[in-house]
């Protein structure tokens, strides 16, 4: 049991060092560098998914130009992720009390 609250109490660590670090970065940190997505880089077509990383992080820090730029879609995903992080966050404090 003692161990299983262990890795809970990491999960909790996880979950608030990892947004934490990424509002510290600057918002252009992702935007260097060839892409590594397989579409763009076998076929030389962008998919979907292709600027999301690059558009939700210009959207965490409020740089709404930049991130529709990058990817319109990431105006849907990042309240979603956002949602998700939140069901993690609150059960896992919830394990946590038990």
């Amino acid at each position: 049991m003692a161990r299983k609250r262990f890795f809970w109490w990491i999960w909790l660590a996880i979950l608030v060092v990892v947004p934490i670090t990424l509002l510290l970065l600057p918002a252009d940190f992702f935007d260097k560098g060839e892409s590594i997505c397989p579409s763009k880089r076998f076929f030389d077509v962008e998919c979907l998914g292709c600027g999301m990383t690059r558009a939700v992080m210009h959207l965490l820090h409020l740089d709404f130009e930049m991130a529709l730029y990058y990817n319109a879609g990431s105006f849907i995903v990042a309240p979603a992720l956002g949602f998700i992080w939140l069901q993690w966050l609150f059960r896992t404090i919830k394990a946590l009390r038990q």
